[in-house]
């Protein structure tokens, strides 16, 4: 990313804030291991990046943010780290939702919900959810058990499922039946920790997204360098396909 780290929300233009950003929160492991710490150590240190985040979206007007939580590949991890990646946002949705409810923070939740998933965490989704769902300024929406590719052929089955004939449909019809048909596309998917993919995110929504990568790992990273993202995103020409203006 060009932009410099920490920029200010005074330096950016709020006429041309990005509605949506989407998150890659890459690179937990590697800040732990860098510090000789196990790798939940650096997983647990995500969690003021996140909060951080998310307040610093709310001050800068941002009505959604999807972050990417735990995908359907993170399976694969050691079998203890996928139980303390579990254990982690059941706790972090326990201790953090009565603070994003009372800044009236919406939370939804997208992916795969009867695939493995623990059942108490998967009742703490739907109780968060309902909790919050009238809340206006800010929508977060958090990927877990998700995966791009896995959310396009599920809205895929439903379409099947639904009887729809095949010269029916359209681009309309799959957003449809996506995991959340109402979440907009994202303006802005921004990456942490120097990778330069999408890693199975969003692969429908970010067809004509500003991809915006940063060395910063996800630990470190602050609202400053979310800014430092939108202040990129906010030097770039949108053409959606055709020519400038």
């Amino acid at each position: 990313m060009d932009s410099p780290r920490n920029v200010a929300l005074k330096d950016l233009d709020r006429r041309r804030m990005p509605q949506h950003v989407a998150v890659v929160m890459d690179g937990n492991g590697r800040w732990a291991q860098q510090r000789g710490l196990p790798r939940t150590e650096g997983h647990a240190a995500g969690e003021e990046a996140l909060v951080d985040t998310v307040w610093g979206a709310l001050d800068a007007g941002i009505k959604w943010l999807t972050v990417y939580a735990f995908s359907t590949e993170n399976w694969k991890r050691p079998a203890d780290e996928v139980r303390y990646l579990m254990n982690f946002n059941e706790r972090l949705l326990l201790t953090r939702r009565d603070e994003f409810n009372a800044r009236n923070v919406r939370m939804r939740f997208i992916g795969r919900r009867g695939w493995r998933v623990p059942k108490r965490l998967a009742k703490h989704m739907d109780d968060t959810a309902e909790m919050t769902k009238r809340n206006t300024a800010l929508t977060v929406s958090i990927a877990f058990n998700y995966g791009g590719r896995a959310e396009i052929v599920d809205a895929v089955q439903d379409i099947v499922r639904a009887g729809v004939p095949a010269d029916k449909i359209s681009e309309k019809t799959i957003r449809a039946h996506l995991y959340d048909p109402k979440m907009p596309d994202p303006e802005l998917m921004v990456r942490t920790s120097g990778e330069y993919r999408i890693s199975n995110f969003l692969m429908w929504e970010l067809a004509y997204s500003e991809l915006v990568f940063t060395d910063v790992l996800w630990p470190d990273f602050r609202r400053g360098d979310l800014y430092a993202a939108i202040d990129e995103y906010q030097r770039r020409d949108r053409r959606f396909g055709g020519l400038s203006g």
